[in-house]
């Protein structure tokens, strides 16, 4: 309690934030494990003529195409059932039912149907939770409620990949229960580990958090899908809408990069450590910004931070392409961070300011499924760019954020009545 009154957000939020962080711990693990997993020749069966490379990143691909396009679906639902507890809940029971069964897989299809329904747990946990971080928050301190939460949750993101090699090199483990000894690989220690982490999530959530108080009669409206058309006729397009497209283009211009790494290595005559700190300094500068810049949008509004965060998308991608020195692109990808940081959680404020009654989930729902399909998008859209030259994806991601900035100018109005404005408007 005093923790969240010193960072002023619902102590609900704080709670559902340090469940949040501890699940990505342990789900992130498998960013790290799983293409170790599929290299380490316990795996086997047919790949259809697919190379194991292939079949590491369908595997890994396929958490966001699963779960990016139910969480519309799931959103709607807690809108029009009043609760969104429940769905969390089940979310995390699929989790670390998934997570404890790739202990016993033993072919590749076992690890596409594992996938395929921690997918499904993702789209039953990111849009409710991001809809209860909006429900127990109020207008006047939304953007450092939804900050807080972003921010754990990226730190459990960001500690996971880097804990998961050392649990697996460790192994084998052996543990003695009385007269009992149990050996396990350093594999099957990261799963265990993964689904202790879900458990105690789900601990948390289950005891500490509520739904709160919401008429579950008005999220009837809900069920009609994604609007695109401003209906109020101050624009062209829907706001919602607007800040979901925004959301994706950041999202492919940020997820470029990881696909890339060999390419980048050879490029700056760098190592795998180096390009390990380049792909996480996006991530450090979300874990330091994120708060502060949340609560900022409260006093100064909205907005202003979504355009400066695009306009800095632009040549914080672009230059990506055309450096040569590993720190300068530590650098770049940091500033990216910052850029990033002032986009996600301001872009989520605003999108639960407007959301109607009982239809945060619904309407929230439309930006995390956008990021996610983003996030699933770009790895693939730099792979087969980079052919045509390796500044190629990099422009395009740039470009993708110019056009975000003109969107969001254009057809996103101030939902927060700001003290002082950090973006002159008319």
């Amino acid at each position: 309690m005093g923790i969240a009154s010193r960072l002023e957000i619902d102590p609900q939020v704080l709670t559902l934030a340090l469940a949040r962080m501890t699940e990505s711990v342990g789900n992130s693990f498998l960013i790290v494990v799983l293409p170790l997993f599929i290299g380490s020749g316990v795996i086997q069966g047919n790949t259809y003529g697919l190379t194991e490379v292939a079949v590491t990143g369908i595997v890994l691909s396929l958490f966001g195409f699963v779960n990016s396009p139910l969480q519309p679906v799931t959103g709607r639902l807690s809108d029009r059932t009043g609760r969104r507890k429940v769905f969390v809940l089940i979310g995390l029971v699929l989790i670390g039912v998934a997570s404890f069964s790739y202990s016993l897989a033993s072919t590749y299809w076992h690890l596409v149907g594992l996938r395929v329904l921690q997918g499904i747990a993702g789209a039953l946990i990111i849009p409710t939770t991001v809809a209860l971080v909006n429900d127990l928050a109020t207008a006047t301190n939304r953007g450092g409620n939804m900050g807080t939460y972003n921010t754990f949750r990226l730190v459990g993101f960001g500690v996971g990949p880097i804990a998961a090699g050392a649990v697996v090199s460790a192994g084998p483990y052996a543990l003695e229960l009385s007269t009992v000894q149990l050996e396990f690989s350093g594999f099957d220690a990261a799963f265990y580990f993964a689904t202790l982490t879900a458990t105690l999530s789900f601990v948390l959530v289950a005891f500490l958090i509520r739904d709160p108080d919401m008429e579950s009669a008005e999220a009837g409206d809900s069920m009609a899908g994604i609007t695109m058309i401003d209906r109020t006729g101050q624009g062209v397009l829907d706001p919602v809408f607007t800040l979901g497209v925004v959301s994706f283009f950041m999202a492919v211009g940020i997820a470029m990069f990881a696909t890339l790494g060999d390419i980048i290595n050879a490029r700056l005559n760098q190592g795998p450590t180096l390009f390990g700190l380049q792909f996480a300094a996006f991530v450090l500068a979300q874990i330091l910004l994120q708060m502060p810049i949340g609560r900022a949008t409260d006093f100064y509004g909205r907005k202003g931070f979504i355009v400066l965060g695009m306009v800095l998308l632009v040549p914080t991608t672009f230059v990506q392409g055309v450096l040569y020195d590993p720190w300068l692109m530590f650098a770049a990808r940091f500033a990216q961070g910052v850029a990033g940081a002032m986009v996600f959680a301001p872009a989520l404020a605003l999108a639960g300011d407007i959301a109607p009654d009982g239809q945060s989930g619904s309407t929230l729902s439309v930006l995390t499924m956008a990021f996610g399909f983003g996030v699933a998008f770009g790895p693939l859209v730099s792979g087969f760019l980079v052919e045509f030259g390796f500044v190629v994806p990099f422009a395009f991601g740039a470009f993708l954020a110019a056009i975000g900035v003109v969107l969001v100018w254009s057809q996103v109005e101030e939902t927060v009545t700001s003290k002082k404005s950090v973006f002159p408007t008319d």
